[in-house]
């Protein structure tokens, strides 16, 4: 957990290689070829008018919280054991797509919480197996590379 942390605050800190795709008024996604595997890095970024807590409310990945609520991509969150009080091992399962064509998935992670001294929060998480969550019938198990959220505030 804490190495996806770090690579997150990695590729936070790297400006450099980042191509925009696409662009709302709200929201500018960018890629860049990833050094890890063969594919791309995908970064969303927008400002909102809330408050980081508000923010961090519907983003943190907890069980029960608000991301299965709001989030298409997110059919259900469950914590398989907490570790720490900010480290914790996940089942996130998706919906199927296109017409069930793609079939559901479910993906294993371990996921970290912090918050850092200027207000920023993160959330990380990587691909892990574990004991207590074999792969489920009817699911296609997905793998994580290293990846996240940050909720940063900013002045005003």
């Amino acid at each position: 957990a804490e190495a996806a942390a770090e690579q997150l605050r990695l590729y936070r800190r790297d400006p450099g290689g980042w191509r925009g795709c696409r662009s709302t008024g709200e929201v500018a996604v960018s890629w860049r070829p990833s050094t890890e595997f063969a594919g791309n890095l995908y970064k969303g970024e927008g400002v909102l008018p809330a408050s980081p807590q508000d923010v961090w409310e519907c983003i943190k990945p907890v069980a029960g919280g608000l991301r299965t609520k709001w989030d298409q991509n997110v059919k259900d969150f469950e914590v398989i054991e907490a570790i720490t009080d900010t480290v914790s091992i996940c089942r996130t399962t998706t919906p199927s797509a296109c017409m069930r064509i793609i079939s559901p998935r479910e993906f294993v992670d371990v996921v970290v919480m912090k918050q850092y001294e200027d207000g920023t929060m993160l959330s990380a998480a990587t691909n892990v197996e574990h004991p207590l969550c074999p792969p489920q019938p009817n699911f296609v198990r997905g793998f994580n590379y290293p990846c996240g959220c940050f909720c940063i505030p900013v002045p005003g």
